[in-house]
């Protein structure tokens, strides 16, 4: 719905509603979480959402009411051609001067933000910040322009109760107009029951089996077990050479993960140590061992945009030898490996690196992606791999509206590419912000791609198992997000960031999050009877199992394989006991 001035009615409501549940110290009628963002410029914003939450005037229907200047600017208000209201910060000569609202905030408290902006010329790379008592938060950005408007959506959690004050900051000082602004608090416990919600529309699904007779008649009383033989969701590890040589290793990985990513043994540097001798012997083995285990492979990475990261042979080359190598490394590792990854980091971090753009021109990245997917014309997905884009708000190279800005250069350009492109989301967390972390997959999830957070790891330190198992919990129960593989690939001299287990493949606490959380996302096996109608119903993780149905009237028993995938409403077998 496109903004009314009725809505400064709407405002009000939600803000006193709001204020007076928290004033009474709990929430009355949580609201659900709002997952719905955009990634259009619109002619009109729309509606703030939760009506503004906590904010006053929040779509500036009231004028400039309760907004303020920030940083000795100047604000004005203004009309659209539709008589839209909103606010304007003039003749700005730094980047921080805007318009902003003072607030209190909660501590230990998500907020989820959001607001439309614009600009008077050009574009500009616009950031939310919150100003609180002695540090400066950032909370999302985007890229808004001129002519239309964008939406921002980020968030932040509380770290301290106290006064605090939302502002917004450029790249560029143009004008900057600002409209439907919301910053909306959820508790921690209204947080996890969304995202409890969420985990059984997006990865559950309520079966319904009856069993019947040879002649269809229902039997009550028949005992039903079901047990998974493998779940939809692909949770994955990173993996080192050191695995072809250690046992220990080998049983640790293959009894947990679905899912593995060579750190760096397929990597160019690691196959082609100096022109033209090429060497697959390490990779070639690891990925025979993944296979003997059922263990699928994503191909990382073709090309690595960073200039550090290239053979030290590689980085001097003159244009014409340079392209011939490029050349040769795409045909030899995808050729190689065609048909047996499930996915390829074509092009590693071109967000914050260019070094082939750089050689080849602009759309270097667009004919490598051609070219891996002629090579590889079957399934696999081909990921634009990035970081920042979900850890840092204040990272604007990585912002979500400039990575599916890169991603639409690269299918734009070449529109065979938009078929299997996905979204690698990197996910070197230090301190976890949760809420930007969800309202980053909201603007991403509206790509329409397969999201997998790709290299998961949080930085050491006393919170370190905490903060994964939310960063893995909030992946999880995203609707957007198909797959996870964690960074923690092992290695006798100590893992990249993060070890799931000492040398001895005894769990640190961080192993034992991840095998909680495999245990939980697995179905545990469900066992019951039919009830008058030969029913029996259970609630199950999207996945294949194994349902093992007999009757004490009858002779024999019968196992039948049951696939529970995506889809709405239940799903209802039908098995047959023969007499």
């Amino acid at each position: 719905m496109r903004k009314v001035a009725g809505g400064l009615m709407v405002a009000r409501l939600a803000f006193w509603l709001r204020w007076i549940a928290l004033l009474q110290g709990c929430m009355v009628g949580a609201l659900p979480y709002d997952y719905s963002a955009s990634i259009e410029c619109l002619p009109e914003p729309l509606e703030p959402q939760y009506g503004g939450g906590i904010l006053r005037n929040a779509d500036f229907s009231a004028g400039l009411r309760g907004w303020s200047t920030f940083g000795y600017g100047s604000i004005a208000e203004s009309k659209s051609a539709a008589g839209n209201g909103f606010a304007v910060a003039l003749n700005r000569t730094r980047p921080y001067q805007s318009v902003s609202q003072k607030v209190y905030l909660q501590r230990d408290t998500h907020y989820t933000l959001s607001a439309w902006l614009q600009v008077g010329d050009g574009s500009a790379d616009v950031r939310a910040v919150v100003k609180t008592v002695g540090d400066f938060v950032h909370a999302g950005g985007a890229v808004a322009k001129s002519g239309c408007w964008s939406m921002l959506k980020g968030g932040l959690t509380a770290a301290s109760s106290g006064p605090a004050e939302l502002y917004f900051e450029s790249n560029a000082t143009v004008d900057l107009w600002v409209d439907s602004v919301s910053l909306n608090p959820f508790s921690r416990d209204e947080w996890a029951a969304h995202r409890a919600e969420s985990v059984s529309a997006a990865r559950k699904k309520t079966v319904r089996l009856q069993a019947t007779d040879s002649a269809g008649n229902p039997l009550a009383g028949a005992a039903v077990s079901l047990d998974a033989v493998r779940t939809n969701f692909p949770l994955g590890s990173a993996m080192t050479r050191h695995i072809l040589t250690n046992s220990a290793y080998q049983t640790w990985f293959a009894s947990r993960f679905a899912v593995a990513t060579f750190e760096n043994e397929m990597k160019w540097y690691s196959t082609e140590p100096a022109p033209g001798r090429e060497d697959y012997t390490v990779p070639d083995a690891m990925m025979a061992f993944a296979k003997s285990n059922g263990i699928a492979v994503r191909g990382h990475n073709v090309f690595w945009d960073q200039p550090s990261q290239q053979p030290a042979w590689v980085q001097s080359l003159p244009y014409p030898q340079l392209l011939a190598a490029a050349s040769r490394r795409i045909r030899s590792v995808v050729s190689r490996y065609a048909g047996q990854v499930i996915g390829w980091d074509v092009v590693n971090e071109n967000l914050h690196f260019n070094f082939y753009e750089g050689r080849f021109g602009w759309d270097a990245s667009t004919a490598f992606y051609a070219a891996a997917r002629l090579l590889d014309a079957g399934s696999a997905l081909m990921f634009m791999n990035e970081f920042n884009t979900l850890e840092q708000p204040g990272d604007m190279a990585a912002l979500p509206a400039r990575y599916l800005q890169r991603l639409r250069q690269i299918i734009a350009a070449y529109s065979e590419n938009g078929a299997g492109m996905a979204i690698g989301l990197e996910g070197h967390f230090t301190n976890p912000n949760i809420p930007y972390m969800r309202a980053a997959l909201d603007t991403l999830a509206q790509a329409g791609i397969p999201i997998w957070l790709t290299e998961v790891d949080v930085a050491a330190g006393p919170a370190q198992a905490q903060h994964l198992e939310e960063v893995l919990r909030e992946a999880y129960a995203h609707p957007a997000v198909q797959g996870i593989v964690l960074w923690s690939a092992w290695r006798p001299e100590g893992c990249y960031v993060m070890c799931l287990t000492d040398n001895n493949f005894k769990n640190l606490p961080q192993g034992d999050v991840v095998d909680k959380l495999i245990a939980e996302w697995r179905s545990t096996p469900r066992a019951g009877a039919t009830d008058a109608q030969g029913f029996f119903e259970a609630e199950l993780v999207h996945g294949e199992y194994k349902v093992s149905v007999s009757h004490p009237a009858l002779n024999n028993s019968v196992t039948r394989s049951v696939k529970v995938d995506l889809g709405s409403g239940s799903e209802h077998y039908f098995i047959d006991m023969q007499v």
